[in-house]
């Protein structure tokens, strides 16, 4: 009788779990990928999470947050530095419920499933070989903000950093907080590149810290290099002042 109830238990649980993937693959294919999605959508933004979530459980990812309390009210630019490919997907799940939009490099909108997910969630596609439609990304980052769908989130090292420190900074991507006019929100991420190596064997700590924010009168006029300057030197005296990635 026992094993029977068991049985019974594990049976319904992995139906429960066969469903919810189906609903994820089925909601991704209604997703049009010609469209340029202007909304947020609250649906997809669960789907999001809520898979990242179970994610990280399998993965065995512990995550510690610190400096969540700085966060500003309303929108605001996120500026955070960049080592593993992990780094965007639990960034977005600590800050779950303000809608964390990022600007990501084309590739990443061809993974099966989640691509089109994000696609449909604001997340933006970069050209950074062509000035003028990185120009148009910022200005639709600026746009989303101002209408208060979406925070956007950025990587001004531009690409993953494999070694120690901060790459130099594509500051362009400032402007898009002096635009919007809203706070830049400055985080630091360690632990996660060791997840590929832990996994199966270890549970991975990553460590996600709000180094500071910097408010929108205080950027409003600055140029971006000096910002860029400022952004760094803030985010290295945090990146070396705790555990290392």
């Amino acid at each position: 009788m026992a094993l029977t109830i068991i049985l019974s238990v594990i049976f319904s649980l992995l139906g429960l779990l066969l469903a919810y993937i189906l609903l994820i693959v089925i909601s991704a294919l209604l997703v049009n990928t010609e469209k340029e999605y202007e909304h947020e959508s609250r649906y997809y933004r669960f789907l999001l999470n809520s898979s990242t979530w179970c994610a990280t459980k399998i993965v065995r990812i512990k995550l510690h947050t610190t400096g969540l309390e700085k966060l500003p009210n309303g929108r605001f630019l996120l500026v955070s530095n960049h080592r593993s490919k992990f780094d965007p997907i639990l960034t977005w799940l600590v800050f779950g419920d303000r809608q964390l939009s990022f600007i990501s490099k084309p590739e990443n909108f061809k993974v099966p499933v989640f691509g089109r997910l994000i696609h449909r969630l604001c997340f933006m596609p970069i050209d950074r070989e062509n000035p003028r439609k990185a120009v148009k990304t910022i200005n639709r980052a600026a746009d989303l903000i101002t209408r208060d769908e979406v925070n956007v989130g950025v990587y001004p090292e531009g690409t993953r950093n494999y070694g120690d420190g901060l790459l130099p900074f594509h500051t362009a991507v400032f402007k898009i907080a002096q635009k919007a006019n809203v706070p830049i929100v400055m985080v630091t991420v360690k632990g996660a590149y060791e997840i590929q190596k832990n996994y199966p064997l270890h549970r991975s700590h990553v460590y996600i810290d709000v180094a500071g924010v910097l408010e929108a009168e205080y950027i409003k006029n600055k140029k971006t290099a000096a910002l860029g300057d400022e952004i760094a030197q803030m985010m290295t005296e945090k990146l070396d002042g705790g555990k290392s990635a």
